[in-house]
């Protein structure tokens, strides 16, 4: 039996597939964490474990047959409980409609308090990571915001700079023909100025010969 098929045959037991396997995962990650620890985890009727310190060794490599150093290590370490070895030996019946193992009386677990801290520090850790992943989510969000931000505004400056250029010339050549129609207009009215200069001479002499008529025919 792997873990998955733990889990299925738990799962009617607890409610569901996914409360078994949350169920398995919490248990397996206790009894590793408290047994790394150096904390004895033990369940009357079923067995216990434990962490063992080996000393460094002489040892045989098996196809060579050379001696080899091995050096110091911890290994993990499972006793079978008596109720555990009775059921697999057959000097106790298994039950049919029980559980095998039954619930350990209060304090029977070794390491409970240690147990219950340590799956309390998973727990937060693991909302703690939570938190930080959904910071980080924020932080990425708000950054793709002010990088969209920038780039809108970018956009939008070239478009004014593009406009900007295109009318600079339609200026150019609004004032050019401004210009060139303020220089014929100037070209047309100034021949009918000069004309009018030399008319008004023509008036004076025209005064003259008619006051040196009065006068003459005053002296008659």
């Amino acid at each position: 039996m792997n873990k998955a098929q733990l889990v299925e045959a738990i799962a009617d037991k607890v409610g569901g597939r996914q409360q078994a396997a949350d169920a398995v995962d919490a248990v397996l990650d206790a009894i590793v964490r408290s047994v790394v620890s150096g904390d004895r985890v033990s369940v009357t009727g079923f067995g216990s474990f434990e962490k063992v310190d080996r000393p460094a060794r002489y040892a045989r490599n098996p196809q060579t047959g050379e001696r080899v150093r091995v050096k110091k290590t911890s290994v993990p370490r499972f006793r079978a409980g008596q109720g555990f070895k009775d059921l697999v030996s057959g000097s106790k019946k298994l039950p049919k409609h029980d559980v095998a193992v039954k619930k350990a009386p209060k304090g029977s677990l070794s390491g409970g308090t240690s147990t219950r801290s340590t799956v309390k520090k998973a727990a937060a850790k693991k909302t703690t990571a939570k938190k930080a992943a959904a910071k980080k989510t924020t932080a990425k969000k708000a950054a793709a915001k002010k990088t969209t931000a920038k780039k809108t505004a970018a956009k939008k400056t070239t478009a004014k700079k593009a406009t900007a250029k295109k009318a600079a010339p339609a200026k150019k050549a609004a004032a050019k023909k401004a210009t060139t129609a303020k220089k014929a207009t100037a070209k047309k009215t100034a021949p009918a100025k000069k004309a009018t200069a030399k008319k008004a001479p023509a008036k004076k002499s025209t005064a003259r010969k008619t006051t040196a008529k009065k006068a003459t025919a005053r002296k008659k």
